[in-house]
Parts: C-alpha cells; sequence; structure tokens
C-alpha cells in the first residue's frame, strides 16, 4: 500500500449529490477579511488585500508559492492573529471560532490512529459520541471503505489526503476552510474527489487554496488570483455553470488562459 498506484478506486455507482448520511451539513456565512499589512519579521507579505467569501460558495485561490495564500487561511483559521488595522467579520455577527472546518496540506493524521478514529477525532475531542455511522459512510465516498481499522504508516500519501478530506467533511463547520487539499491525488482521483466535494460541500461557504487553474475552474464559484509584486489580489473570476464544471467546455478553457494570464504578471515559475 506504498505507492499510488494501488490505492482503492473512487466508488462510482452512486452520485456523490444523493442525499447520504455523509451529505449533511451546516449552512455557510458570508465572511470579510480585512488586511491592512501582513508581514513576517522584517519580510512584507501582502497589504490592503480584501477578500469577501459568499455565503454558500466554494472561493478559490490560486497564486504563486510565497504570496501568502496559506497565511491567509491561517488567519480565518484563528492559527495567526489578526494584524493591526484589519478586520474579520461573519455575516451574522457570531465569532468564527467554533463553526470552523480546517484541512491543511499536509494530512496531519494521529499515527498512532486507526482511520476511522482519525476520522471522527474531532467529536471525541469534544467529548461529544462520534456518529461512527457517518464516518463510515464518507470513507466509502472516497473510496476507503475495509480500511477503516488501517493505521497512517499502512497508506499511500494520496489515501492519507483521502483520510484527511473525509476528517474534515465530517465537521459540520459552516466555513471550510481547505489547503491544497486534492495535491497528493493522482489525476483520476482527484478528478473524481474534486465531483464529490462538490456535492458534499454544498451550502457551506468555502475557501479552497489551490495551484491548480483548472481545478479552480472545475469547482469554484468565485475564483481570486494572488499575484504580482507587490502581491495583489485580482478581481472575482465567476464561470458561468453549476460545479463540478466540464474542463473541455470552451469558455473554461478562455478563463483559463486569462487565470494563467494573472499567475505570470508575479514573474515567478513555481504555480
Amino acid at each position: 500500500m506504498g505507492s499510488d498506484s494501488q490505492t482503492p478506486p473512487i466508488p462510482t455507482g452512486s452520485s456523490p449529490y444523493q442525499e447520504t448520511a455523509a451529505s449533511k451539513s451546516g449552512t455557510g456565512v458570508a465572511v470579510d477579511l480585512y488586511l491592512d499589512r501582513l508581514s513576517f519579521g522584517e519580510t512584507f507579505i501582502v497589504g490592503d488585500l480584501h477578500l469577501a467569501l459568499q455565503q454558500g460558495r466554494i472561493t478559490c485561490l490560486l497564486g504563486p508559492s510565497g504570496v501568502g495564500k496559506s497565511s491567509i487561511l491561517k488567519i480565518l483559521a484563528g492559527f495567526i492573529p489578526l494584524p493591526a488595522k484589519s478586520h474579520l467579520r461573519a455575516s451574522d455577527g457570531a465569532e468564527l471560532a467554533g463553526r470552523l472546518s480546517y484541512m491543511d496540506q499536509n494530512d496531519l493524521l494521529l499515527p498512532w490512529a486507526n482511520v476511522l478514529e482519525n476520522v471522527v477525532i474531532g467529536a471525541r475531542l469534544r467529548g461529544e459520541p462520534p456518529d461512527v455511522s457517518r464516518a463510515r459512510a464518507l470513507l466509502q465516498d472516497v473510496g476507503l471503505a475495509g480500511y477503516e481499522t488501517a493505521r497512517p504508516v499502512q497508506l499511500s500519501g494520496g489515501m492519507k489526503q483521502r483520510v484527511a478530506l473525509a476528517r474534515t467533511l465530517m465537521e459540520e463547520g459552516a466555513v471550510v476552510l481547505m489547503d491544497e487539499p486534492f495535491s497528493a491525488l493522482d489525476a483520476i482521483t482527484k478528478y473524481r474527489l474534486q465531483d464529490l466535494a462538490a456535492g458534499l460541500l454544498k451550502d457551506r461557504t468555502v475557501l479552497l487554496i489551490t495551484h491548480d487553474p483548472m481545478e479552480a475552474l472545475r469547482i469554484g464559484h468565485v475564483i481570486h488570483v494572488l499575484s504580482g509584486d507587490p502581491v495583489t489580489l485580482s478581481p472575482a473570476l465567476r464561470p458561468e455553470g453549476a460545479i463540478p464544471r466540464d474542463p473541455a467546455a470552451d469558455d473554461l478553457r478562455h478563463h483559463y488562459s486569462k487565470v494563467m494570464e494573472s499567475l505570470a504578471l508575479s514573474g515567478r515559475t513555481d504555480i
């Protein structure tokens, strides 16, 4: 089980949009973030940045490495303090703390816990009884039925990322923050899990960081690019049509060219 070529396939017999135990979720809220200035030590990252996350929509954030994408995600998650003269607001006026689901670009699985235990860890940490049936349904959705008792050391990188995705979807946060959630997956598995996520994240407010322009165009309702020197946030791109979109569609290919042009403004090649 050490390579992605040995990972089990994603089931294709049922639609990810069916109402199952695994597809129940909270309702999203709109989120407004303004960063006056984001720096680490003497290194200036980005300033005068306004990012609005629409309620119940997937917003994708693209950009080269080092422009502050993951830092923005971690500010929203509360892992990095909000800079001075900046603000973070939810549309209902309540705090975001306790209403977030977060998926890091690393899987962060507990090595001593098995797959099922990792998926339900949030409930256990809160002292709540875990919904094991829903966890099993999610593992079925991500193609890991039968791996419930496996340890992370027995899984490939792609399988670990599937477990991390199931753990994130297990949490019913109104706002879902995802940092390159499909980066460790092979092309076919990535495509199928993008479809799955588009269905299971319906009605939640999502910010998804990605280096893959076509991924953003397939499943993003709103797309922004961070690029340039100094770094700026592009105007919102809103492709038409329901998600997940067909990557062969003419309008998506047109949008792809526009996104690549925006990325090229940074002068970097590590996108």
